[in-house]
């Protein structure tokens, strides 16, 4: 195995570039990404012969057409007043790995061992970088490319991820054509951070009043909830954690056992993933009672905004809610669904998501040095102790140009957000479900065991 790396070209002057501080809700992951990578990775496997000058092309045409792809940040020497930059490199860096032709889950190691694990270099940006996994003799019928994208939180969520990475396989495709080559990238529009496009009626409200309600709703509803949440085998320091990755998979036969099924008893795919999980981490703790279990789940505000801001537009829309699932030995996993489905149904209809994203320019530190309070606070009450993150149905291509795809999904970096998170996404006829796990806080063991009981339990109820 070996590996090759392209260094981007010097950055040129242009004018649609991003000068602004960061939102609070950037700040706030700014700062969770100094203490521990809180990196977005989304993956597809392309069949077919794609060159390394195809993807560096693409990787520039990428970030030309997208301004928050160009940026990196700036703060003052206390680490306060963060704020966007022009980055160094006018193109994504690209990574090559060469892998023996039979190492078909290299990509997955690549994403363990590195891509969740290394930190972007927000100094210098931009905050964005490709890995080609490579397979097979170029120019073979066994050519293959697992195809990496990894960006920073502060400007990405999964279906960011997973846009973006679309976004370059249909570059670089493209890109494979002479005439295709010298047409000008699309430029999108620098976009006013998520804060400023909350309607009205969250952003008239005062600050503190959505505080105060927000903090009083909350205290009084985990008061009688007394959720459960997982805690740490051996407490790890928030610069100290490192997020694993486990991958899990249902086929198209079991997807459409899981459809059919929820539609029958009236619940979204979504809520019966987060009841199996809640069963799952039930099932680790040493009791057999009726108990509720906290699951986090990030709510996509992007179509709530003024205006509303397109799936394939870069930046993070997405907000944590908690809902405390009543599990036991006596509740059937539709039963506990429904209860699941209808708390956050009300989450959303009262908008605590939108909420919440107002309340953080009030909650989020200054800087990682006054960041030790916040820190502590989620870690005892933050609703990511245990998060599912669903993106729902993908719709990333089964073909490009000569091109096969496959596999497309995403991960999450963890941070200081919570022990373990699981996301999902549904490409290319599965449904992908991947958890990563802070290690040491949780165990390879314990982790293997909640993911492998909670797919158990989606497909022991169909």
């Amino acid at each position: 195995m070996t590996e090759t790396t392209t260094r981007p070209t010097t950055t040129r002057a242009n004018p649609r570039r991003i000068r602004r501080r960061l939102s609070p809700m950037e700040r706030w992951y700014w700062v969770c990404d100094q203490l521990s990578p809180l990196n977005v990775v989304a993956r597809v496997r392309v069949e077919g012969a794609c060159t390394r000058d195809d993807l560096a092309r693409a990787c520039a045409r990428l970030a030309e057409e997208h301004p928050l792809l160009r940026v990196a940040i700036d703060a003052d020497p206390d680490g306060s007043h963060p704020c966007f930059v022009g980055a160094r490199h006018d193109r994504l860096p690209l990574r090559t790995v060469c892998a023996d032709r039979l190492d078909v889950d290299r990509w997955e190691r690549e994403v363990d061992d590195v891509e969740l694990v290394e930190p972007l270099d927000w100094r210098s940006g931009p905050l964005a970088r490709v890995v080609d996994v490579a397979r097979g003799a170029p120019g073979s019928a066994e050519e293959t490319h697992d195809l990496i994208l990894t960006v920073s939180h502060v400007i990405a969520d999964g279906t960011t991820a997973l846009a973006l990475l679309r976004g370059l396989v249909e570059l670089a495709a493209t890109g494979r054509s002479r005439a295709a080559a010298v047409e000008p990238a699309r430029t999108r529009a620098p976009l006013p951070p998520p804060e400023e496009l909350l309607p009205r009626r969250i952003n008239g409200v005062p600050r503190t009043a959505h505080l105060v309600a927000s903090v009083v709703a909350d205290r009084i509803t985990t008061a009688v909830a007394r959720p459960r949440r997982l805690a740490p085998v051996t407490p790890v320091a928030p610069e100290r954690r490192r997020s694993r990755l486990i991958r899990r998979e249902l086929d198209a036969e079991q997807l459409a056992r899981l459809t059919d099924r929820c539609r029958a008893e009236g619940v979204t795919v979504h809520s019966a993933l987060a009841t199996a999980m809640a069963v799952a981490v039930a099932s680790v703790e040493p009791t057999a009672k009726t108990l509720r279990v906290s699951i986090g789940s990030p709510v996509d505000f992007r179509a709530e905004l003024v205006p509303p801001v397109e799936p394939g537009d870069a930046g993070a829309y997405v907000a944590t809610v908690p809902s405390y699932i009543r599990v036991g030995p006596a509740i059937d996993l539709w039963t506990a669904a429904r209860g699941a489905f209808r708390t956050l149904k009300r989450s959303r209809r009262f908008h605590h998501h939108l909420a919440l994203v107002s309340m953080l320019r009030l909650l989020s530190p200054r800087s990682v040095g006054e960041s030790a309070k916040a820190v502590a606070m989620v870690d005892r009450v933050g609703p990511g102790n245990v998060c599912l993150s669903n993106v729902g149905r993908y719709a990333f291509p089964d073909r490009v140009g000569g091109w096969r795809l496959s596999g497309a999904q995403f991960a999450a970096g963890i941070s200081i957000s919570g022990y373990l998170v699981a996301t999902v996404n549904t490409s290319h006829d599965s449904l992908h479900w991947n958890f990563t796990y802070v290690d040491g806080a949780v165990t390879g063991e314990r982790a293997e065991l909640i993911a492998d009981r909670a797919l158990w339990t989606v497909l022991a109820a169909l």
